[in-house]
């Protein structure tokens, strides 16, 4: 075993706020409680569950878009930022909603997607009209080559990232599907909209927003090609970061954010711990935290989500450290295992089978020790796992579909196009939350949208709440001891045994404590970290807390211990 210490590395930051020391707990609405019986998940089913919400010792609630839209993208495509999508509800829901929220200690983020609308939002139906429209501008249009599209990019859900308009020639660009056309943040007027929008969010309580694909706003003017080995999302690609991005930041928190106590949270393809410190930095008067790739991008073979490898902790190491010293002192990280785009945590990271239990408590001490801000997502809590898709005709995501189609045409077995949908489809975090072994989980009393996990009659959370041992509670016991524990905030982060290849280990130091973070990835026993002195173990996903650490870690053996 490598024992080789960095040295540590204050994470402190200049400023203590309340987004820094909360937790974030990530909702999916269609997926998470219907009240009517419709199949869909709405705001009436999320405010039945505020209590429960309570109960997690969660400080933020984070939602998935629920906006009007036509849902090509579930709810990434909308029509309208100010009204609530029908299924869900009426603004007046989503106000009773937060109200509850808030009255329980919660704050809330809403989802907000501006890098791209709806095709069917008023301001692309203006936009396409005419090339004479006030509107054309707010779109990114332009000539097609004689070889056709406008240049080579490639849209994230399969196929050409421009689509040919026959109503005036031009080609619109969009990132993601069809139905999802790109916003032209050059456009002034665009912006203002955007802005006044937000504001008006704001002042109806809303509490921040997760901006989706935040580093896509400015592109290349240029609109060059992709150069061989740009992939999709490569931080050198001609719409990741581009020259106006920082600028359009610090625009937007002085028109959209000033005067209020908010928070901005940018998904961010493409970023570097290098980039991130020019979007996420405190001097930078930009975006708050970020949630970069490289950590889920983990397992995947050239980029390729759909070709998977194992994953190799040792790397896995690299990455976590590469993140936590590179913004110490100087940004703020967000910390995440899965979210609506990723499988469940447990199926990827863990072992949902044989040590389920144990590695998903596991996985979320690990989660919950690092230095920056937290996110569970909904069913991380119980341990949920990935879904045993036995068809396409299971499948409802419209990248996962897109990417099937794409796989038998190009001549891959259905075996093996389906074994790596089971793993890695965005639709395994979006099956319905699992609250009872009832029919349809206790989520619907009408047909779910998307089945439900088969494996919801032992694992649900009517279940859990009866057993001292489950993970939910000892996810409740781990939020409490991250809250009591500001180390955990605010510490240094200094990793141990960077080449051990199960056991991944760490210490959190300041505010006048001393932790020794230590996880066993792995089914087998292994070696504590070698440290001297004696330690006490304070909180262990195992067993009781307060006795001595023993030199071996159980597997799947999760613990955090503080010097005797």
């Amino acid at each position: 075993m490598d024992n080789v210490q960095t040295v540590a590395h204050d994470v402190r930051s200049p400023g203590r706020t309340w987004w820094k020391e909360g937790i974030v707990y990530q909702i999916y609405p269609r997926s998470f409680m219907d009240s009517n019986g419709d199949g869909v998940g709405d705001l009436a089913g999320i405010a039945s569950k505020a209590d429960y919400l309570a109960s997690l010792g969660v400080d933020i609630v984070w939602l998935n878009p629920v906006y009007r839209s036509p849902n090509k993208d579930n709810g990434y495509d909308i029509s309208d930022y100010e009204e609530v999508m029908e299924e869900f509800g009426t603004m007046a829901d989503l106000d009773r909603l937060v109200a509850a929220l808030h009255g329980r200690g919660i704050r809330v983020l809403m989802d907000l997607v501006v890098n791209h609308s709806s095709d069917a939002h008023p301001w692309f139906v203006e936009s396409r009209s005419s090339k004479d429209s006030p509107k054309r501008d707010w779109y990114i249009w332009k000539p097609g080559k004689e070889s056709g599209a406008p240049n080579n990019w490639k849209a994230c859900f399969t196929g050409s990232a421009w689509e040919l308009d026959p109503a005036t020639g031009e080609h619109y660009l969009h990132l993601f599907d069809p139905g999802q056309p790109d916003l032209n943040w050059e456009n002034p007027e665009l912006r203002r909209a955007v802005y006044a929008m937000m504001r008006r969010w704001f002042e109806r309580g809303i509490d921040g927003f997760r901006m989706d694909v935040v580093t896509l706003f400015s592109k290349d003017p240029s609109y060059r090609d992709l150069r061989p080995g740009e992939g999709m999302f490569s931080p050198s690609a001609p719409y990741i970061c581009g020259p106006r991005l920082h600028e359009f930041l610090r625009e937007m928190r002085k028109e959209a954010l000033d005067g209020f106590d908010a928070m901005m949270v940018g998904e961010a393809p493409g970023a570097t711990v290098e980039s991130a410190l020019e979007l996420v930095g405190e001097d930078r008067g930009e975006l708050d935290m970020l949630f970069q790739f490289e950590l889920m991008g983990i397992d995947h073979v050239e980029g390729d989500k759909w070709r998977q490898k194992p994953i190799d902790l040792v790397e896995m190491k690299r990455v976590v450290e590469r993140w936590q010293l590179g913004l110490a002192g100087r940004a703020w990280n967000s910390n995440y295992l899965m979210n609506h785009d990723q499988p469940r945590s447990v199926s990827r990271f863990g072992d949902d089978g044989r040590f389920r239990t144990e590695s998903a408590k596991a996985l979320l001490l690990f989660n919950l020790s690092l230095a920056g801000t937290p996110y569970i997502y909904q069913g991380e809590e119980l341990g949920m796992a990935n879904a045993p898709f036995a068809s396409i005709a299971d499948c409802r995501d419209v990248d996962t579909l897109n990417y099937h189609k794409e796989a038998l045409a190009a001549g891959l077995g259905e075996a093996e196009a389906m074994r790596s949908i089971r793993y890695m489809s965005r639709d395994n975090a979006r099956t319905p939350m699992q609250w009872s072994g009832e029919a349809n989980a206790g989520f619907s009393t009408g047909r779910p949208w998307i089945g439900v996990n088969p494996d919801h009659r032992r694992i649900n959370a009517e279940a859990e709440e009866a057993d001292p041992d489950s993970v939910l509670h000892f996810t409740r016991s781990m939020t409490r001891f991250r809250r009591e524990r500001k180390v955990l905030v605010y510490g240094s982060f200094e990793l141990l045994a960077r080449a051990d290849p199960r056991l991944f280990a760490f210490l959190r130091e300041g505010e006048g404590e001393r932790l020794l973070v230590e996880i066993n990835f792995s089914g087998e026993p292994t070696a504590a970290a070698a440290l001297p002195g004696d330690w006490t173990i304070l909180i262990s996903n195992l067993g009781p807390s307060g006795g001595p650490r023993p030199a071996v870690l159980a597997p799947w053996g999760a613990r955090i211990s503080a010097p005797a």
